[in-house]
């Protein structure tokens, strides 16, 4: 894991609970870490829903002004030069779409002197509308690139259908994932798969993860 880990995708293909859980396990391994909800358009599923788990877990976090309240307002500020050179992990969760990368777009020049030290990956979930097959997904993540004004190193294969994700989806979306990866020219960085079911699975470059982000039905 990079110093600066930048995460990226569609509306829904689940990049809050990728970012949460680099988050977690990156402090569970000792390093100090502070995580960036730069998520203005969205107010829901967001990473400053956990505030009170970041912080027992000595997780930093950073959100926008009045995130979780009625007045959400598009407007964060953070010194990612401080921060770069501070904390041994700087995890971004970008809003989705174009849309969302919009304000990533205005920290580039910041993040530039960075660029070694820094992966921006973009999740992927093929059980999601707008980026069920290859063409759309690669589409999608250059128009990511255009309004962040940054590159992508990696790309996160997030398929899941939530509570109903099954070893057998995840190993289905094993072609998806390197149809994009060929399309792109980018590596496959993780496969992630839900914790209770990660060892029934033989899918490439798994990651296990903790479900923390969940629809109001499923929790």
């Amino acid at each position: 894991m990079k110093k600066i880990t930048i995460i990226t995708g569609h509306y829904g293909s689940g990049k809050t609970n990728f970012s949460v859980n680099l988050a977690v396990k990156a402090a569970a391994e000792g390093k100090s870490v502070t995580i960036a909800d730069l998520d203005l358009v969205n107010p829901y599923f967001r990473t400053a829903d956990f505030e009170a788990m970041f912080r027992e877990k000595g997780i930093k976090m950073i959100a926008p002004d009045f995130a979780n309240s009625n007045l959400d307002m598009p407007s964060i500020q953070f010194d990612v030069e401080q921060l770069a050179v501070n904390e041994d992990c700087l995890i971004i969760d970008v809003g989705g779409d174009d849309a969302g990368a919009t304000a990533l777009g205005r920290y580039a020049e910041a993040l530039a002197e960075f660029s070694d030290d820094i992966d921006m990956l973009y999740v992927i979930n093929q059980r999601r509308t707008l980026t069920s097959n290859a063409d759309e997904a690669t589409v999608l993540m250059y128009e990511i690139e255009t309004a962040a004004r940054m590159k992508h190193t990696a790309i996160v294969n997030n398929t899941n259908l939530g509570c109903e994700t099954s070893p057998q989806i995840i190993e289905e979306s094993a072609e998806f994932a390197k149809a994009v990866c060929e399309k792109t020219g980018l590596p496959l960085r993780y496969t992630t798969c839900p914790e209770d079911i990660a060892s029934s699975t033989n899918a490439p470059a798994l990651f296990p993860v903790k479900v923390y982000v969940k629809p109001i039905w499923e929790q």
